[in-house]
C-alpha cells in the first residue's frame, strides 16, 4: 500500500503510555482477554460483558495511573500509518459528503495502552478496535494488528487499513443517523432479529470501507499488487463463521452479529468495486 507520501491527520489522540487515572477493573479471569477478542470479533459488546462480568463475582484488577504501558517513541511508524490512513478517509468522506450536500465531521482516533476510557466506558485493549457514537472516537490498541497477523492470518498494510476504514465506516453511519435508528430498532425486537440488524449494520461498515478503498485509490492510486487481496482476507478472517468455528468448534448462523466470511468479502468488494455509497444500502437488500 503506498501512503508513506500521504497527508497526516490532525485528528489522531495518542494515549499510549498515559495513566489509566487508578481505580480497579472487575474482570473474570485468566480467559477474558481472549474472550473480550472474541467478543468484538463476534460483534458482541465488549463493555456490556464488561459490566455483566462486574456484577458476576471474579477479581479485581488494580490499574495503577502511570503505568497502563510505556509509551512508544514519538513518529512511530504504526502511529504515522494510522494517521495517514485516517487523514484518507477524512479527503474521501468529505468529498463524498460534499458531493451530497453536507458536511462531513471527521472522527478523533485515539490509539491506547491496555485500557481506555471512552464516553461508551471503560474497555480493555483485547476487544479490538471500536466506534463509540458517545464521542464520535475510534479507538484501537496497535497491538490488535499483531494478532490480527498471527492468531487470524490477517497481516499486511491494507488489512490494518481495513480495519481503521471499517471502524471509520461506524462513524459515517452515526452522522447520517442509521446508527441511531438501528439502535432504536433493536431495543424493540428479540435477539435473532437484534443480531440480524447488527450483521446489516456491519456488512455495510465493511461496503464503507470498499467505498473509501475505492475513492482513495481512484485519486491517489494507493493499491498496490496483492492489496485487494490482503483487504478481503482479513474480511474473511473475521467472519463470524470462520471465528466461531476456530474458538467454538462449531457455526451457529443465528447468533452471528457481523456476518459470514463470504458476506463480508462480498459486501466490502460491493463497496470496493462501485465507489457507491447507495450500493451499501444493506437493510433494503433481500439477501445478504
Amino acid at each position: 500500500m503506498r501512503w508513506r507520501q500521504g497527508r497526516r491527520s490532525e485528528h489522531v489522540e495518542d494515549r499510549r503510555g498515559r495513566g489509566f487515572g487508578g481505580g480497579g477493573l472487575r474482570i473474570g479471569g485468566g480467559g477474558l482477554l481472549l474472550m473480550l477478542l472474541v467478543a468484538w470479533l463476534l460483534g458482541a459488546d465488549p463493555l456490556t460483558l464488561l459490566q455483566a462480568l462486574g456484577g458476576a463475582g471474579g477479581q479485581t484488577v488494580q490499574v495503577p495511573a502511570g503505568s497502563p504501558g510505556s509509551a512508544p517513541p514519538p513518529g512511530d511508524e504504526a502511529s504515522d500509518f494510522v494517521s495517514v490512513v485516517l487523514a484518507d478517509t477524512e479527503d474521501t468522506w468529505g468529498a463524498l459528503f460534499q458531493a451530497a450536500g453536507s458536511r462531513y465531521e471527521p472522527p478523533r482516533l485515539v490509539l491506547f495502552t491496555n485500557v481506555v476510557r471512552s464516553a461508551c466506558g471503560t474497555a480493555q485493549s483485547a476487544m479490538g478496535p471500536f466506534y463509540c457514537p458517545m464521542d464520535g472516537n475510534v479507538y484501537i490498541d496497535l497491538a490488535f494488528y499483531r494478532d490480527l497477523r498471527d492468531r487470524f492470518g490477517a497481516g499486511g498494510d491494507f488489512a490494518q487499513a481495513y480495519v481503521i476504514a471499517h471502524e471509520v465506516g461506524h462513524h459515517v453511519q452515526n452522522l447520517v443517523g442509521t446508527a441511531e435508528q438501528v439502535h432504536a430498532l433493536r431495543q424493540r425486537v428479540g435477539a435473532e432479529e437484534s443480531n440480524a440488524l447488527s450483521v446489516r449494520m456491519e456488512l455495510q461498515a465493511d461496503c464503507y470501507a470498499g467505498v473509501w478503498a475505492h475513492h482513495a485509490h481512484r485519486s491517489r492510486q494507493i493499491l498496490e499488487e496483492g492489496d485487494v487481496e490482503e483487504g478481503l482476507n482479513a474480511a474473511a478472517a473475521i467472519g463470524d463463521d470462520r471465528v466461531q468455528r476456530r474458538t467454538q468448534g462449531t457455526v451457529v448462523p443465528e447468533s452471528f452479529t457481523h456476518g459470514s466470511s463470504e458476506q463480508r468479502v462480498r459486501w466490502f468488494r460491493r463497496g470496493l468495486e462501485t465507489g457507491s455509497i447507495a450500493e451499501c444500502d444493506t437493510f433494503q437488500a433481500r439477501t445478504l
